[in-house]
């Protein structure tokens, strides 16, 4: 069933169409504009660090765009790699845990809004968000399919920036404090949930039907051309979020 987040991307796709047009007519490179992205998130990481919570939650609206663009781009140009799909998830990470270590800094640093538990909260969800992407990513090593949970990296990507760049700090900092927690929370609750889903699988393989990303063993044992090992590597660019 479509999520809110997948007729919000649908929207955005609508919208941004010319634009990705016209980036796949020049052949421009996707592991560019995911370089582009992830400096522009570590730009915006910076900022919240500083204290300029709105002005980071434009920036970070911004970076919206080259994580949408970026593996459309590869699609439509035929680029889409294994390496794209690497590289991809990993500034991924880059990208997640500069977020969180900004608003890390900027808790513990800030005159005003000083707040060793929120120090604590945004520690925590820098190990819960790297979990939620690990968990996958181990998941798929071992041939299973462990895209579930409540919380995945839209919908992180739209609480990073679209509350901030409305609100700021409005209410002496509450709404942000908010949002880090609900980010938090929700991420611990998504590994644990695909940790359980692991699980169940492994217990279980045969229960429900489940996609497996191993490719298909050759028929002809006898051939003398070995098999290409790609088992567990994702053909898409957004593969581990």
């Amino acid at each position: 069933m479509p999520t809110p987040t997948d007729y919000l991307k649908k929207g955005a796709l609508r919208a941004i169409e010319p634009a990705i047009s016209l980036l796949a007519r020049n052949n421009v490179s996707p592991n560019a504009l995911t370089t582009v992205g992830t400096l522009l998130t570590v730009a915006a990481a910076v900022v919240y660090a500083t204290g300029h919570i709105m002005t980071a939650g434009w920036i970070m609206s911004a970076t919206a765009f080259f994580d949408v663009v970026d593996g459309e781009v590869a699609r439509r140009t035929g680029r889409s790699t294994v390496f794209g799909a690497f590289y991809d998830s990993t500034l991924d990470r880059v990208a997640d845990g500069a977020l969180m270590a900004g608003l890390t800094v900027f808790y513990a640093t800030s005159p005003v809004h000083h707040n060793i538990y929120m120090v604590v909260v945004c520690l925590v969800g820098i190990i819960g968000t790297f979990l939620v992407s690990y968990t996958r990513a181990r998941a798929e090593s071992l041939g299973i399919d462990a895209k579930v949970g409540v919380m995945q990296r839209p919908e992180r990507i739209v609480l990073l920036s679209a509350p901030q760049a409305l609100f700021g700090l409005f209410w002496n900092g509450w709404v942000l404090m908010s949002i880090i927690i609900l980010l938090t929370v929700t991420a611990w609750i998504t590994a644990v949930q695909r940790i359980a889903f692991v699980h169940r699988f492994t217990q279980h393989p045969d229960s429900k039907p489940i996609r497996i990303v191993n490719d298909p063993v050759s028929p002809t044992p006898t051939s003398t051309t070995p098999p290409t090992k790609t088992a567990g590597m994702p053909a898409s660019r957004r593969a581990q979020s």
